[in-house]
């Protein structure tokens, strides 16, 4: 596989790190990274997003959702159960510990997470700034005369 060196990037560009460690964390190739838990993520609205995650085996107690610079962050530790007394014959239902994250835009944020089904649910919503939102300029008319403007005379 082809590496890519970013250093050059982080030499000559001032206020870019984000976009920068973005590229760096696409590009390196994470073989230990664990698809467990499965997920989704689907676009519910123009500026509304929902991450679903399956977690069947999990209570509301075991899971935590927290939202970090940035970064969305879903564990889950099961408490200790007395499966010393348990024999099972097939354990097909994974209930280990997890941690997922997720790296969320500027001016994205969490409004709620449900758990119902075995699913978490966790809602999101961009809330872009009226400074950066688009507005409409209104243009004078070139035939007003603007009466601020003071005549000069030259002196010499």
């Amino acid at each position: 596989m082809r590496t890519f060196d970013f250093a050059p990037l982080h030499r000559a560009t001032v206020g870019f790190d984000q976009l920068a460690d973005l590229m760096d964390r696409l590009v390196t190739n994470d073989v230990g990274q664990s698809t467990y838990p499965p997920y989704n993520i689907e676009k519910t609205a123009d500026d509304a997003y929902r991450i679903s995650i399956a977690v069947a085996g999990f209570t509301d107690e075991d899971l935590m959702v927290e939202v970090k610079e940035n970064a969305l962050v879903v564990s889950a530790k099961k408490a200790d159960e007395d499966s010393e007394n348990r024999t099972y014959l097939h354990r097909g239902i994974a209930t280990r510990a997890f941690e997922r994250r997720f790296h969320l835009a500027d001016h994205v944020r969490v409004t709620g997470a449900t758990h119902a089904n075995g699913m978490l649910h966790i809602d999101l919503e961009r809330e872009v700034p009226e400074a950066l939102k688009p507005r409409r300029i209104q243009i004078a008319s070139s035939t007003e005369k603007k009466t601020d403007v003071i005549e000069s005379k030259s002196v010499n």
